[in-house]
């Protein structure tokens, strides 16, 4: 059987009248499609509208057989058991009361012919490394990544046609994502993830963009999109510089044409200005330059015109990347300056017998392992014991004050420093105009983002270590690219916890610290540059 989703000439807006889509279409085929964009253009909110959760107000969504969607968060209640988690909890009652001799007919209409569920249940557990968890088990004893999980298999033994994926991965540890990764790749059907997790978009047929409202479909993984991405803003580069030497080069002819014709007009006073050429003439040479020069004037306008519009045509498709821009010198730390010093660190046995880590100059450290290894804990102590001004960037990026404006959070981190200067650095992580004075509640992730990375880059004194905890969870693509931009130039010690590889490898890291629940540090290695 074929799977699709098909999409035609859909519109939709939030009751505040912000218009998400406005007539899209797109066809999203058998296999597994990436579907990516900014923050906050309409990925999840185009999910949930084809899963039924959302009306549009026009146009049509078809899609073949049966719709599993898989919601960046779960709708959890602690004391749900996992067979709730699953969707088999009543098939599990029906079939304990007929295995116990009660024959009611409801009993086998909540089965029908579904009678493996129990073993495709244990496959679906098993497959995704959740063996060790049992359908009983309340809902509060899983972390955050075998809710997802548990979540995810229960869709799977639903065995929809289209399953739909809000970023599956946020919360999973490595081993726990390389699941994940299998799981994908074995199912068949339709799947339409969003995520931002670079290595599980390797593992695409297609990549579906959603763009200034449009949705464009790219064959390949990722990387296939990103090379013919690169291509054409490469080409439109190319273009806009060309259209910007043609408006010089149009506006300097016209500049010369006015000359010309000025030329012309003082010449034909001079004449008149001696005499001696009959009136009648003066008036027809005087007549017959102005239309030329009108022509040739207009003509010249015109050429500008065109010019700005293929230049203004050949801008729109380039792309701005949002580059962060910044020079961070006063974040300098010498070779030799002893950063953090831990000795026999531990929490009721976490680091097995003891945890000693020691940071010198400005290293760039990783510190990976599973969940519940001691990583958010580790961070927290080198940020107790660090030896020199440091900054902390939260999963949640706590340090902002929500109601205060992008400004104001900036200024609280520095107050001696000139607004005018606050500004200037401002600018630089992307954030101009009244943008400042958006209130920190009302940003997108990527924003958020931006100005927790000012505050804390502005401090005054500067930080000298910087601790960054999961940064990229919730980041769209370009959000974590510019993120590594500003982290580039940063020149004092950092330490980030990731289970993005990709964003890992873009950092120069000079060390990785690997973490064993514990066990502690069970590998501590140096990494070439």
């Amino acid at each position: 059987m074929t799977t699709y989703i098909n999409i035609q000439r859909l519109r939709f807006a939030w009751p505040d009248g912000d218009r998400v889509f406005d007539g899209v279409d797109a066809v999203f085929s058998d296999g597994r499609t990436a579907f990516v964009g900014d923050n906050g253009t309409g990925k999840s909110t185009l999910l949930r509208l084809v899963a039924g959760l959302l009306k549009p107000e026009s146009g049509s969504i078809t899609a073949s057989g049966l719709i599993a969607y898989l919601p960046q968060e779960l709708p959890l209640r602690l004391g749900d058991t996992v067979a709730d988690l699953l969707g088999i909890a009543g098939q599990r009652r029906a079939l304990a009361a007929i295995e116990s001799g009660d024959v009611d007919e409801a009993h086998f209409a909540a089965i029908g012919d579904d009678w493996d569920f129990l073993d495709r249940s244990r496959v679906a557990l098993d497959e995704l490394g959740l063996d060790h968890i049992g359908f009983d088990r309340t809902v509060g004893t899983l972390s955050g990544g075998e809710s997802m999980l548990v979540g995810l298999a229960g869709r799977l033994v639903s065995r929809p046609d289209v399953l739909l994926l809000d970023e599956p991965s946020n919360n999973l540890d490595a081993s726990a994502r390389k699941r994940l990764y299998q799981a994908i790749r074995r199912f068949n059907g339709t799947l339409v993830v969003v995520s931002h997790d670079r290595a599980l978009l390797e593992h695409v047929d297609a990549v579906a963009e959603l763009y200034k409202g449009d949705i464009r479909m790219f064959e390949g993984n990722y990387s296939a999109y990103e090379k013919i991405l690169a291509a054409e803003q490469e080409t439109a580069a190319r273009a806009v510089r060309d259209a910007k030497q043609d408006l010089t080069r149009q506006k300097k002819e016209l500049v010369a044409t006015r000359i010309q014709n000025d030329k012309g007009a003082a010449s034909w006073k001079r004449e008149r200005d001696r005499g001696g050429t009959p009136k009648i003439l003066l008036n027809g040479k005087k007549n017959a330059g102005e239309v030329s020069s009108a022509k040739i004037l207009g003509e010249k306008l015109e050429d500008v015109s065109e010019a700005r519009e293929r230049l203004d045509a050949a801008e729109e498709s380039l792309r701005d990347d949002g580059a962060i821009n910044v020079d961070l010198p006063e974040t300098n730390v010498s070779t030799h300056r002893e950063i953090a010093v831990l000795k026999g660190f531990n929490v009721n046995g976490l680091y097995g017998e003891g945890l000693g880590l020691h940071l010198r100059g400005p290293e760039r450290v990783a510190v990976t392992g599973d969940n519940g290894s001691g990583k958010t804990t580790l961070l927290r102590e080198i940020a107790r014991a660090s030896r020199v001004p440091h900054g902390f960037l939260t999963q949640r990026l706590e340090l902002l004050d929500e109601d205060a404006s992008v400004l104001d959070n900036v200024r609280s981190s520095a107050p001696d420093a000139a607004v005018s200067l606050l500004r200037t650095r401002l600018a630089r992580f992307g954030m101009r105009g009244d943008a400042v004075f958006q209130a920190v509640g009302t940003l997108s992730g990527g924003q958020r983002l931006r100005a927790a990375l000012a505050t804390v880059l502005s401090s005054q004194p500067a930080p000298q270590l910087l601790l960054l905890d999961e940064p990229t969870n919730n980041l769209d693509m370009s959000s974590t690219r510019q993120l590594q931009q500003a982290l580039g130039a940063f020149e004092g010690a950092l330490v980030v916890v990731s289970h993005d590889e990709a964003f890992l490898d873009g950092l120069g890291l000079t060390r990785r610290v690997e973490l064993t629940r514990g066990e502690g540090i069970a590998a501590d290695v140096a990494v070439s540059r």
